[in-house]
Parts: C-alpha cells; sequence; structure tokens
C-alpha cells in the first residue's frame, strides 16, 4: 500500500508542478500571439542551456589550460 501512496504523492507532485504549462496551453495559447506564448518557454530554456553550454566549455578550457584536466 506505501508503494501505491509514493507513486500517487509523485503523480500529484507532477500534476501541481504542469498547472502553468496547461494554463498557458488552454487560455494564453488561443489567442493572437499564441505561437509566441507557447513557444516562449521552450526559447527560455534553449537559452539556459546555450549559456550553461557556454559556462561548462569555459570551465573546461580553463582546467585544459591549467593542465588539471582529469584525461583518465
Amino acid at each position: 500500500m506505501l508503494g501505491l501512496n509514493i507513486f500517487r504523492l509523485i503523480g500529484d507532485l507532477f500534476s501541481m508542478l504542469l498547472k502553468p504549462f496547461e494554463w498557458i496551453r488552454l487560455t494564453l495559447a488561443k489567442g493572437d500571439a499564441g505561437w509566441w506564448t507557447s513557444n516562449a518557454v521552450n526559447w527560455l530554456f534553449l537559452l539556459v542551456l546555450i549559456l550553461l553550454l557556454g559556462y561548462w566549455m569555459g570551465q573546461a578550457l580553463k582546467f585544459k589550460r591549467e593542465g588539471t584536466e582529469d584525461r583518465a
């Protein structure tokens, strides 16, 4: 019974976390700027991903120049 309650809790958590996306899909995306509002979240995620990738590559280059890179 405990296992079932854990999965129900996880389902409720994700249902609560995804409510804003449902609101965007059902309310905002029906207007004139539907494509832009629907994909604004995707563009935001892409921007964050590009920034993090740039930071990661900068750190990798720094460690390579210092000679402390783990080449195992």
